[in-house]
């Protein structure tokens, strides 16, 4: 794929559904009109998707939020999702995964024709089909079916407190650590040593 840049990245058509990815209703049909959907991509920033996702559910309105994200945004919308359930304690979670079809279009690079092509030919094209694993997390205020694949109740434990303790110490500000100071051996007090030569 040396000779070859990527001209357009676009969405396969698919037979439609909750698995298949398509444009249908997405992996959660019965879902409340008012939640809200948050599209993680790959260069999406966490701190702008939490900001806006915590501000829309400290609304009362909003009963239930999705992530969504799919290739290497995968990752950034668990950790999304995680750190929301940290914040706001008691929210039912259900995970879906699922697989895309995306058809990359490759276009060869201009410096030489390929093999059997004529000079005044426009460039060879290539199209490859990849199956993109895709995941999809609702997290909800209300309570969900515990029955239904990928359910995860609240979490039990309390959260942590959100802002973090400074590590405690058992040494004085002016104690070095151990393996730290200075590589000097230790000396006795010149007070000491007097008193040893005069007694």
């Amino acid at each position: 794929m040396e000779n070859f840049r990527k001209v357009r990245s676009e969405e396969a058509p698919v037979g439609g559904g909750a698995e298949g990815g398509g444009a249908g209703p997405g992996p959660f049909a019965d879902l409340a009109p008012g939640a809200v959907h948050m599209r993680v991509k790959e260069g999406s920033k966490i701190r702008n998707l939490l900001a806006f996702a915590t501000a829309s559910m400290a609304q009362p309105a909003t009963r239930a939020i999705v992530f969504s994200g799919c290739g290497r945004a995968t990752t950034k919308t668990v950790t999304c999702a995680e750190i929301l359930k940290r914040r706001l304690a008691g929210l039912h979670q259900v995970t879906r995964l699922r697989y895309r079809s995306v058809r990359e279009v490759w276009q060869s690079l201009p410096p030489g024709p390929t093999p059997g092509q004529e000079p005044g030919e426009p460039a060879a094209s290539l199209s490859v089909l990849k199956n993109v694993p895709g995941l999809a997390i609702l997290l909800s205020k209300d309570a969900l079916d515990p029955c239904q694949p990928g359910y995860q109740p609240p979490n039990s434990h309390p959260a942590p407190s959100s802002q973090p303790t400074a590590p405690t110490s058992k040494r004085s500000l002016g104690e070095p650590a151990a393996g730290e100071g200075s590589a000097k051996r230790s000396q006795p007090e010149p007070s000491a040593t007097e008193e040893d030569q005069t007694a």
